[in-house]
C-alpha cells in the first residue's frame, strides 16, 4: 500500500522532470487524490467537480485495464492527447499516477517525460 509520504515524493519527482508538466498526482482506486503538485502559475483547466469526475473515470479505466493484464501483460502507461492538454497515466497497484503536459510540446519531449516517469513509478510498484 502506498503511503502519503511516498505519494508526495512521486508527484514531486515527476513534476520536476520537465517545465512542461502542468500537474502530477496520485489517485487512489476510488478516484480520490492522495497527493498532487501543480506547476506554479498555472490555473487548472477543469473545475473542482470536473476534476473529481476525471479522476473517478481514471480510477475506473485503470481497474478495467487491469482485467486484461493476465492475457496482455501489465499496462506500462497510457498517453492521451487532447486539443488543450496531453495526459499520461501509470498504474501503481490500485492507485494511478497521472500527469498533464502542455499541449504544444513536441512528442519527443513527451516520450522523454514518460521515459523518466517509468523508473519513478516502478520504484514504488
Amino acid at each position: 500500500m502506498l503511503n502519503k509520504k511516498d505519494a508526495q515524493g512521486i508527484v514531486r519527482e515527476i513534476r520536476v522532470i520537465s517545465q512542461y508538466v502542468r500537474f502530477a498526482g496520485v489517485i487512489d482506486s476510488k478516484g480520490k487524490v492522495v497527493a498532487y503538485e501543480r506547476r506554479p502559475g498555472h490555473e487548472p483547466l477543469l473545475s473542482i467537480k470536473n476534476t473529481s469526475d476525471q479522476f473517478s473515470h481514471l480510477a475506473i479505466k485503470t481497474r478495467m485495464a487491469s482485467q486484461f493484464n493476465k492475457q496482455l501483460g501489465d499496462v506500462q502507461f497510457m498517453w492521451e492527447e487532447r486539443e488543450k492538454v496531453q495526459t499520461i497515466s501509470f498504474a501503481l497497484g490500485k492507485n494511478t499516477v497521472w500527469a498533464s503536459i502542455d499541449k504544444k510540446v513536441i512528442r519527443s519531449e513527451v516520450l522523454r517525460i514518460i521515459d523518466n516517469c517509468l523508473p519513478i513509478v516502478r520504484k514504488f510498484s
